[in-house]
Order: structure tokens, then C-alpha cells, then sequence
């Protein structure tokens, strides 16, 4: 059995919420794994941001970032409670780290529940038949199909994604733990983002031979 510490049982409280004495058998129940031990005091109700879920979320910010001399551009709509959270520096930072986020790391979904059944068939028949390719038996294809639709939600869903300035937490672990500070339900509803010329065919430009064409002349 792993030690408890002190120090585990409050960054567990930080993270959620909840009462320290919960804090402690969520993660003697769970090995000391915070992760696991965050997920139990979610589905017990006891995190702070799980009886803060279902309350409405009307108010907010859009809020926009640019990056890279003006090379990538996002928006994002953030909701709260209350008009008066939206104002705090609290929540503005929030919405700032969660723009620059999607700017550096490009998610195509905000959740794993928008990305279409056909996308997910394609990754696992892709997985299934690598597996295959690499002399993988056929019991474990199924498996690694699994695997493969999971990664793909680490890499593609913004609420998935490991934060892009602390890769020890996932942006719903952020989005938790700023929900227990800040005191209110906050859902980031939608984002946008472009790159400049994403989407268009660039002229592949071979300078050398263009110098030395010149230079033949």
C-alpha cells in the first residue's frame, strides 16, 4: 500500500473540493493514484465540481488570442455563473491559458462525445490492421483497437488533452480545479481556430534553382 501523505491529501482537496477526510479514503481506495482518486470523488458527488456541474451557465466570456505574429488566431467562448465572476482575473486567466492551449496544440473536438462513429470505425480499423501487419494475435486486435480510439481522444479532444503548460493534469483537471477555486460552474462552451493559409496550396519555392536559372540566363 502506498502512503498517504499530508502533502497528496491536499493537493486531492485543491483539486476537487471535498472534505479531508473524504480526500483520504478516495485515495487509501484508490493506492494513492490522485487521478483515480479525483474520478471516485467525482462519481461519489463529493468534488466540489460535480455538485457544481449542473448548474447553468449563462454568463461569460469570448475570448481571443493571437500567436506567432498574427500566424494563428483562436476564439473561445467560456461560460459562469455570474457576470461578476467574468469579470475577476481569475476566470480572464482561465480563458487566456485555455486559447493559448488550442493554439499550440490544435484540438479538433471539444469533447470525445462529437467525434462521429465513422471516425472512431476508421481508427480502429487502422489499429486492427497494423496490429495485424506486426504479427499481433488476433485475440489482443480488439484491444489494441482500444487503445488506439483512446489515444486518439488524448490527441483530438480539448477536454482530453494534457495541459500544454502542465502536462501532469488534463484541461477537465483544470477546468475542475478552477471551478473549486473560483466557486462557480464554468463549461467552455466553443472555440475556433485558424492558421494563416491553412487549407491553401502554397508555392513550393526552390530559391537555389531559381538563382542559378538566373544566373544561366
Amino acid at each position: 500500500m502506498a502512503e498517504i501523505t499530508a502533502s497528496l491529501v491536499k493537493e486531492l482537496r485543491a483539486k476537487t473540493g471535498a472534505g479531508m477526510l473524504d480526500c483520504k479514503k478516495a485515495l487509501t481506495e484508490s493506492n494513492a493514484d490522485l487521478q483515480k482518486a479525483v474520478e471516485a470523488l467525482r462519481k461519489k458527488g463529493l468534488s466540489a465540481a460535480a455538485k457544481k456541474s449542473g448548474r447553468i451557465t449563462a454568463e461569460g466570456l469570448v475570448t481571443s488570442y493571437i500567436h506567432a505574429g498574427g500566424q494563428i488566431g483562436v476564439l473561445c467562448e467560456i461560460n459562469c455563473e455570474t457576470d461578476f465572476v467574468a469579470k475577476t482575473d481569475e476566470f480572464k486567466n482561465f480563458t487566456r491559458d485555455i486559447c493559448m492551449h488550442i493554439a499550440a496544440q490544435n484540438p479538433l473536438y471539444l469533447k470525445s462525445d462529437e467525434v462521429s462513429d465513422a471516425t472512431l470505425a476508421k481508427e480502429k480499423e487502422i489499429a486492427i490492421e497494423q496490429g495485424r501487419q506486426s504479427g499481433k494475435p488476433e485475440k489482443v486486435l480488439e484491444k489494441i483497437a482500444e487503445g488506439k480510439v483512446k489515444k486518439f481522444y488524448q490527441e483530438n479532444c480539448l477536454l482530453e488533452q494534457s495541459f500544454v503548460k502542465d502536462s501532469s493534469k488534463t484541461i477537465n483537471n483544470y477546468l475542475n480545479e478552477t471551478v473549486s477555486k473560483i466557486g462557480e460552474n464554468l463549461s467552455i462552451r466553443r472555440f475556433v481556430r485558424f492558421e494563416m493559409g491553412e487549407g491553401l496550396e502554397k508555392k513550393n519555392e526552390d530559391f537555389a534553382a531559381e538563382v542559378a536559372a538566373q544566373m544561366e540566363a
